[in-house]
Parts: structure tokens; sequence; C-alpha cells
């Protein structure tokens, strides 16, 4: 793969993944606005994996939390606080994970600028929605059970290229009360198990197919999206902690009039 385009990927997966403004729409676009020929799901997936590590990084606290809270004894499933987190993340990742495995590669067709334009638009104005009309500002402790499920199935949406999954469950948890920061850290909590499931098949493949070149690629896309998207979720953290997501819907809706005017024009 041409050395610009595999940085020009990572970068754009690293800043994008955890903004709510959809990576793998923008990852669909980089070659559809270039002369570049697609890039494939296997680089789209390594420089998630990269992008994983970052918010592995970031989220330290919380994973231990988890980690330890599920082997503690006592307390019930709920009452120990990383245990909670674990089974809350569980439950809102098993919509994705069982309409992912029905619909297959079924959506591929989807990957296209009207598509795109679309999805871009309304579910931007759709985070604008929830964010503005919240006035609550609940901690990430006050999640439910019936939250998390809702907050999970509001993750489908994701599947259809543009949405944005960061962008949709930040919405989801905005429309149910989470405090800014609170919507982001679960989204992000949400986003560890679904890559770490796409790397693990990543690196299945990579070793049947055995191609050197196709690693190299991969190993060093994660790394460039390693550092991108570790710089972007502080700097969106630090923003969200005194600001609202306007910018983000202010991007999200003048990059879909855009590409509804190339699509339709």
């Amino acid at each position: 793969m041409d050395f610009l385009q595999l940085v020009v990927l990572a970068v754009v997966q690293g800043i994008t993944e955890f903004l709510p403004i959809s990576s793998s729409g923008h990852l669909v676009l980089v070659p559809l606005l270039s002369a570049w020929p697609d890039q494939g799901l296997m680089i789209d997936v390594a420089v998630h994996v990269g992008s994983l590590g970052a918010v592995v990084v970031y989220l330290a606290g919380d994973l231990r939390a988890m980690v330890a809270g599920t082997f503690r004894r006592g307390a019930g499933p709920m009452g120990e606080p990383g245990r909670r987190l674990v089974v809350l993340v569980a439950i809102a990742t098993m919509p994705v994970v069982v309409v992912g495995a029905v619909v297959g590669g079924m959506l591929d067709g989807l990957r296209r600028l009207d598509v795109i334009g679309w999805t871009m638009l309304v579910f931007g104005v759709a985070l604008w929605l929830a964010d503005q009309r919240c006035r609550a500002h609940r901690r990430l402790e006050a999640l439910g059970v019936a939250g998390a499920l809702t907050i999970g199935c509001a993750q489908v949406l994701a599947l259809v290229p543009g949405t944005s999954r960061a962008g949709i469950t930040m919405t989801a948890a905005r429309a149910l009360g989470l405090a800014r920061t609170d919507a982001a850290r679960f989204s992000m909590l949400l986003s560890i198990p679904t890559i770490a499931a796409a790397g693990l098949l990543l690196g299945v493949e990579l070793v049947r197919l055995g191609e050197l070149a196709l690693t190299r690629d991969a190993l060093l896309g994660a790394a460039l999206a390693f550092g991108s998207a570790l710089v972007a979720i502080i700097a969106m953290m630090r923003w969200l902690r005194h600001a609202s997501f306007t910018p983000f819907v202010v991007y999200r809706v003048l990059l879909g009039v855009i590409l509804l005017a190339l699509a339709y024009g």
C-alpha cells in the first residue's frame, strides 16, 4: 500500500474513532474522494485496533476496577462498582453482536456517498437534540440495565456507514440523562469488546494468508492510529468538561450537506 495513503487512513481513524463523527464513514470517504483504491477491510480493522490501544490506555483505571470487581468475592453482580460496569458493558454489547452476526456483509453495499451524507446529517441533528434538551447530568454510576440495553440497541445503527458508533451511543446516553463526559466514557468502554473481537479475527486472517507486506501495513497503520487516537481522546474529554457537542454536530451537518451535493449533483 502507498505509504501516504496508510498514514492518512491511520490518522483519520485515530482522530475520528471516539469523536461522534463516524470513523468508518471517513475511512470509506478516503478512497471515494481521492485517487487511491479502497484499502480493504483488513486495513480498516488494523487501524481500529490501534485506536483500541489508545482507549485502553486512557481508561486504564476503569479497566483495572472492572477486572478487580469481576474476581472480588461478595456482593451481587450489580453490588460491586467494577463488576457492575462489566455487566452493563456486556448487556450493551449484545445487540450489535447479534445483529452483526445476522446481517454479516449484507451492508457492504451501503458504503456510498449518499448513504454517508444522510447518516452524517440525520444523526448529527439527533445528537444535537439529545444534547441540548437534556438538562440532567447523571453520573455513569446511575445507569441501570434498561439504560445500558437502550444504548446497546442504539449502537446497532452504527452498522450503517456514517452513523458513528461513538455518536449514536453518546446520543442515546445523553437522551438518558448522562453527563457529557460520562456518556463519552461509556461509549469508549463499549468500543473495547467490539474492536477487540474484530482485531482477533484480523490476526487469524493475517496468519492464514501469510502475507508479510499486508501484515507490515497493518502493524504500521495500527501504531499511527494509536498515537492520533490518544491525542483525540484527551482533547475531546477536556472539551466536554466545559462545553457541548455542538462543534461536532456542525461538522457532521456541513459534511453531510457537502456529500449529498456531491452524490446528487
